[in-house]
């Protein structure tokens, strides 16, 4: 009895016990293990093929939820754009929020080719060369291949962009649908909206039960890294750290700095206004629920009217992720160049589309962005296969990602809020006394 109630406390404990404090945990005691393994080469072998299986589950389960999270969180996303308010002001954020997040992931890809995160680091897997990209295609065939012939072929194969394209699209017409003045079939496309709904939330706790085999995951992947691989694997998880906040400092100040400038609204005080949302989302990694803080922040401190707030701000919850974006050019740009391929200029540009795009169906939860990366990864012909070098440099990433989470949730939340005072200033609602 006693011996049960042990078990008990022991999983209580686990389950308890903040995800990101356990992902850290995994993380610390796998480099500890692959270091100390790494003295002993007659062991590294033995090691990585006993424990491959529960490194090679947790890859698996990761691609199992990619699909569905990408058709659901895209329909539901674009499904939420109420045709009603697709007016001036809807088209306006809209712009807003698909540029500036193009903005952020080139941002992200120029500094990640200036610092070369995991340049020479080339991390091995079972798989050694598994993962590599084909023949890269031209610019017009990826622009082309957005396109779907068969959407039901594009899921079934996971071909990434098609998915993303059709769900986009499929959204919008739902949205059209659940809106229509044929009640009958208003009634139908709400119902659909509702199950597309319920998909994406079901995806979304699945990926919450996903992630507590995290940490053991990391923990497997991270010590198999560092027992052939050693301490040089500590330096190329620093630079693209490091990356990634240069990146995202550049895009506050000179992109939503510069914007607040042409519509002559002050940045400092725009950050005096913001900062409280600001600091929270950093603390608590979720956009959504950073988002009844924003709101007041919004209006309290920056002026902007309730009737535009609140259209424009649980909008950009949903789709504007600037801070991901950024994350996502930088981390593909460390992992082509930790496995020895780094990407060129075609696959960058599909980096950038699909990060644009995908910033629409990224959830506005803690972790989110992780899920996305393994989608840019194979829409640039990177698979994350069980036991490649892939999944161990994305293995690494994923040890560190509540780090960049923090910056990237902070940014895409800065970013909610100065497109809604520049699009109030624009229609001549903004309290300028609140600026002065």
């Amino acid at each position: 009895m006693a011996e049960k109630q042990e078990k008990r406390g022991i999983f209580s404990w686990y389950f308890k016990t903040n995800l990101l404090a356990r992902i850290l945990i995994g993380l610390v005691l796998g480099a500890i293990l692959g270091i100390i393994l790494g003295f002993f080469p007659g062991s590294v072998k033995p090691f990585v093929d006993n424990s491959k299986f529960f490194g090679d589950l947790f890859i698996r389960l990761l691609k199992m939820i990619v699909v569905p999270v990408i058709l659901f969180s895209l329909i539901a996303g674009a499904a939420s754009i109420a045709p009603g308010r697709l007016g001036r002001v809807g088209i306006k954020i809209m712009i807003y929020y698909l540029l500036t997040s193009a903005f952020a992931v080139l941002i992200g890809l120029v500094f990640a080719n200036i610092l070369q995160p995991g340049a020479g680091f080339n991390i091995v897997g079972a798989a050694g060369i598994q993962g590599k990209a084909a023949a890269a295609p031209s610019i017009a065939t990826i622009l082309l291949n957005i396109v779907p012939t068969n959407p039901i072929d594009s899921l079934a194969k996971g071909d990434v962009l098609p998915i993303i394209f059709f769900a986009v699209v499929f959204g919008i017409a739902l949205s059209y649908i659940k809106d229509a003045s044929n009640k009958e079939l208003a009634k139908a496309g709400a119902t659909l909206v509702d199950v597309v709904n319920a998909g994406a939330e079901s995806m979304y706790k699945l990926v919450s039960g996903i992630m507590q085999y995290a940490p053991i995951g990391v923990f497997v992947l991270i010590a198999q890294v560092f027992a052939q691989q050693g301490p040089k694997a500590i330096g190329p998880l620093l630079i693209v750290t490091l990356t990634v906040y240069i990146g995202l400092i550049v895009h506050t100040v000179g992109v939503y700095g510069g914007l607040l400038s042409v519509f002559r609204l002050g940045f400092f005080k725009f950050l005096k206004g913001a900062n409280e949302a600001m600091i929270t989302a950093f603390v608590t990694r979720s956009s959504s629920g950073t988002l009844p803080i924003t709101l007041r922040c919004a209006e309290e401190n920056l002026g902007a009217p309730r009737s535009i707030a609140s259209f424009t701000l649980p909008l950009g919850a949903t789709i504007n992720m600037d801070g991901t974006a950024i994350y996502l050019g930088v981390c593909a740009m460390f992992i082509g160049n930790a496995i020895g391929q780094p990407l060129s200029f075609s696959q960058q540009l599909t980096v950038i589309i699909t990060a644009t795009l995908a910033s629409i169906g990224t959830a506005g939860v803690p972790g989110a962005g992780a899920i996305m990366l393994l989608m840019v990864l194979e829409s640039i012909g990177l698979k994350v296969t069980e036991g490649s070098a892939v999944a161990a440099a994305y293995a690494m990433i994923l040890g560190i990602d509540a780090l960049l989470d923090m910056g990237r949730t902070c940014i895409n939340v800065t970013g909610d809020m100065a497109g809604t005072a520049i699009i109030a200033k624009t229609e001549k609602e903004l309290d300028l006394a609140k600026w002065k």
